[in-house]
């Protein structure tokens, strides 16, 4: 006997599960779900490997998941993790370094696929982004501390743009706007060749370079978690 569809049951279609989880907010539940079903299949894969009992086939299982894996990792540098950021991403509280950011062991995990890989970076960028500008400029302070000159120039170039704006109000050039715009290009060429030589763009490129890495690897590993999380100690 065939059983007729009844049409009050509560099944829905798997694109509007999941489009209505991603306009819900419940993005960890999309996390999970991607990586149950990844495990899943790697595990369906283990065990025709198993009974198969050939080399071959085991080898070409592990080549092929490596293969998949630099995919994926290949696959977040092609993005622009920015693209969902918006300035009140960073109005809002900075989340816990430990709890909320770092978190523990069992945060973190390989994306099993570069939609999840997506998904992770695109969220955690909004969620971390006060914590990811903060760490841009603890290492842009390191990279400073690691050139003095750089530092140097730096703040040479700080000075003298002090220097020309007291200089500006306390000579009235605002009176003579030709001349000032004249000077202020001057003082642009001047700043221009004090932070070149001073290599200051060779330690915002290191500096950038090494927040952007780390920026785009944790936001992929790190697993998402609900946006607001239960307090501790707290009774379910």
């Amino acid at each position: 006997m065939v059983f007729s569809s009844n049409p009050l049951s509560l099944s829905v279609p798997e694109p509007a599960f999941e489009s209505w989880l991603r306009d819900s907010g419940y993005l960890e539940v999309l996390d999970h779900r991607a990586s149950s079903t990844s495990t899943a299949t790697t595990s369906s894969d283990s065990t025709t490997t198993t009974t198969a009992t050939t080399i071959t086939t085991s080898t070409f299982t592990i080549t092929s998941v490596l293969f998949s894996h630099v995919l994926t990792l290949l696959s977040l540098f092609t993005l622009n993790p920015f693209s969902k950021l918006t300035t009140l991403d960073f109005s809002a509280p900075t989340p816990s370094w430990t709890y909320g950011f770092i978190g523990s062991c069992d945060s973190y995990s390989f994306p099993s696929t570069p939609a999840q890989a997506r998904l992770r970076v695109h969220e955690n960028v909004k969620r971390y982004a006060r914590n990811y500008a903060t760490l841009f400029i603890l290492f842009f302070v390191s990279t400073l501390y690691r050139m003095p000159l750089a530092l140097v120039g730096l703040i040479s170039c700080l000075a003298l743009w002090d220097a020309f704006k007291f200089c500006s109000d306390r000579w009235g050039l605002d009176q003579y706007p030709v001349f000032q715009q004249c000077l202020v290009r001057i003082a642009q060429c001047v700043a221009g060749v004090i932070l070149m030589y001073s290599n200051v763009q060779m330690a915002m490129f290191c500096a950038l370079s090494i927040s952007y890495a780390g920026m785009i690897l944790h936001a992929a590993f790190r697993k998402l978690s609900p946006a607001k999380q239960p307090p501790h100690g707290r009774n379910k």
